[in-house]
């Protein structure tokens, strides 16, 4: 792996919060580099946060605007930059709702201009831009396997299109001009220096004060979070290690929801969660999940040291000892704060800065990397021998990720598709465009965080499991495909013909039963008009497992976790052994109606016990009954067994549900000496 050594480093908005620790961090770390700062002390800016930097030889100041042309020429020449580390942005999704021209000014516009310069210029060597995660838009709630370098860029807020339109242009300059560039795509960070209108550091000043915390919506959002000296690390590692032309994710697989991020700070103020969270009005559109596939940056050798409790003690302990570091910040902690987003007032700045009167510049308050080049298309690698080509729907899905992990390693060029259900027209373009041999139905809506949600939301889980699916069904079977739908077994319940511990599971052709749940209804309809296409392949899923215990969609990450859980046998479905199986049930093109689940059925405590002897001996669990279990839930679950006689006629290999839970569940990640 080659080494970059730079000489001369630019940092755009280097008095914000992220780039500052980068900034601090490069000074301390590597004396031979200089290291020139352009700000323009924007309302979240604040050269306090450079102070550890101020008085060394190799850091130099200058406020200014990445706007002015002018300025960022006579900058890259006079100070012989040979390197660019571009964190200057507007940053908070909330600003960007109610002055989103703003955005495209600093974040589109400011970012061509450093790109023409460096054209003109024709002496930077590096130029490394700092992206943000949300360009990739929402990641599904069961997606297990996070977004990648390659994934599609699909943008929710004016914030994150306008880092994807900045993206845009950095490729495009990197392409036609030959500018060596480097992007990264982060998830959240938090430490000391962050300004008060993001989430931890607002909570923890409303900590401070003894206010409520306002939460949006119902809290349930998840967001992943890292910690400043981390992230500055992985800047440090990208820009002496990236590859030009690559893309870097900088990210972490812990996930936090809203509301789980404000009790541990109420925990660590010993304040009363209960009476301190406030729920209030959701953002116009707030995003359910940001996840990333971080493995690219690994691969350089950086990994994330800084635990969650430990940095947010730290991060707590700052804001103690510097309570006015950012004066009145009375207008970011309201719930839905807008700032008017005008450059520092003096008694922000320090005295002895180097200063150049020429506009703004941007600072990057939520920085993000992405690491390696991102392939021009899935296909690219694989070999053009294959007879299949599969488009998969449900790219941000928990089963249609993995389904495209599986396709990786078969060697079977895949495609995402990028309609949704409810449009036929867009379904037909990606049928045009990708000239699949089969389509898998992956997407569908279960519910956040369970199926509860859709009592709630009634037309949207109609319009995506019933529309939705017929709309791919008819379109695909007037087009002459195959597809392969992923539906549920929980359309069934344990009666006096099929009792519970009789071994008398539900075959393909019974009639579903259960109808307790909004969720299950759709399912069961949209299944029973599917049997008139005779080209769909009907996989009813169970309580899905898989081998990553860190999945909260994973059924044994669920009740792990839960404080009391029903003790059922029931048939499940463990994805390791049978998504490779699905997919073989699409080359040899099987129709019809199938129990996709191992055979036979396990208990709640049966897994809970295996839990115990090969994860977690001093795990302990608790029982409550069908009954009590009904007070603390919405919708009814269902309990049933489903015969999976048919499927192991057909793959005779399958393995009984107890005896694939050890083998690719249990055993895989054994921590025990079981």
């Amino acid at each position: 792996m080659s080494t970059y050594t730079p000489k001369n480093i630019l940092i755009t908005g280097a008095a914000g919060f992220i780039a500052c620790h980068v900034a601090n961090r490069l000074v301390r770390s590597y004396p031979d580099y200089k290291i020139v700062v352009l700000d323009k002390l924007d309302y979240c800016s604040n050269l306090k946060n450079l102070i550890p930097s101020r008085s060394s030889p190799n850091f130099k100041f200058v406020k200014g605007d990445i706007a002015s042309a002018d300025l960022v020429n006579y900058l890259l020449i006079t100070e012989s930059i040979d390197t660019i580390m571009h964190f200057a942005a507007q940053t908070h999704v909330d600003n960007s709702f109610g002055n989103s021209f703003e955005f495209t000014k600093n974040n589109i516009y400011g970012t061509h201009v450093l790109l023409e310069a460096c054209k003109v210029t024709g002496q930077i060597r590096r130029f490394i831009h700092v992206s943000t995660d949300e360009v990739y838009g929402e990641t599904d709630e069961d997606a297990v396997v996070g977004n990648h370098e390659a994934s599609q860029l699909l943008p929710t807020n004016p914030y994150s299109a306008t880092k994807a339109g900045a993206e845009m242009l950095v490729m495009a300059y990197g392409r036609s001009y030959g500018l060596p560039v480097i992007t990264t795509r982060g998830n959240n960070v938090y430490g000391p220096n962050q300004f008060p209108e993001k989430l931890i550091p607002k909570f923890i000043l409303l900590a401070m004060r003894g206010k409520p915390l306002p939460i949006h919506g119902d809290g349930c959002n998840v967001r992943s979070y890292l910690y400043c000296e981390d992230v500055a690390e992985a800047f440090e590692v990208v820009l002496h290690k990236g590859e030009v032309g690559h893309v870097y994710n900088i990210g972490t697989t812990k996930e936090r929801r809203v509301i789980d991020v404000a009790q541990d700070i109420c925990k660590l103020f010993n304040i009363d969660s209960e009476k301190v969270i406030q729920f209030v009005e959701n953002r116009p559109f707030n995003d359910q999940r940001y996840f990333l596939d971080d493995q690219k940056l690994k691969n350089l050798g950086w990994s994330e040291t800084t635990m969650w409790e430990e940095g947010l003690k730290k991060t707590i302990e700052w804001y103690k000892n510097n309570p006015d570091w950012w004066g009145d910040v009375s207008g970011a902690l309201l719930p839905h704060p807008r700032m008017l987003m005008m450059p520092g007032d003096i008694e922000r700045n320090l005295d002895g800065g180097e200063k150049y009167d020429s506009g703004s510049t941007e600072f990057s308050g939520k920085s993000n990397e992405t690491k390696t080049a991102a392939p021009a298309s899935k296909t690219s690698n694989v070999p053009q021998k294959s007879p299949f080509k599969f488009l998969i729907y449900g790219r941000t899905g928990w089963i249609g990720g993995v389904l495209g992990k599986l396709c990786e390693k078969q060697g079977i060029p895949y495609e995402y598709g990028r309609g949704r259900l409810e449009d036929r027209s867009k379904l037909l373009a990606d049928i045009n465009s990708v000239k699949p041999t089969h389509v898998f139905n992956a997407a569908g809506v279960t519910g956040r965080p369970n199926v509860d949600w859709c009592e709630s939301h009634k037309p949207e889980t109609i319009r995506t499991n019933v529309a939705g699916t017929l709309n791919l069904a008819d379109v695909c079977r007037e087009n002459g495909l195959l597809m392969v739908n992923f539906a549920t077994g929980c359309i069934f319940e344990y009666d006096a013909a099929h009792p519970e511990g009789s071994g008398i599971g539900f075959k393909e052709e019974d009639t579903p039963n259960f109808a307790g749940s909004f969720y299950s209804k759709t399912k069961a309809m949209v299944e029973d008009l599917l049997k008139n296409y005779d080209n769909v392949c009907t996989l009813r899923v169970r309580m899905p497992i898989s081998s990553d215990l860190s999945n909260p969609r994973n059924f044994i990450t669920k009740i792990s976790r839960y404080n009391k859980v029903v003790n059922i046998p029931n048939s499940m479905t463990i994805l390791d052994e049978l998504l490779p199986i699905s997919i073989e049930m699409a080359k040899r093109n099987l129709r019809g109606i199938w129990n996709f689940t191992n055979p036979g059925v396990v208990s709640h405590n049966e897994i809970l016990e295996m839990y115990k002897k090969y994860i977690d001996p001093a795990f302990t669990y608790a029982n409550f009954t069908v009954e009590e279990q009904a007070k603390v839930i919405v919708a009814a679950r269902s309990n049933n067994e489903m015969d999976a006689s048919k499927l192991k006629k057909e793959f005779p290999e399958l393995l009984s549900i107890k005896e694939s839970l050890i083998k690719n569940v249990f055993e895989p990640n054994k921590k025990t000496s079981a």
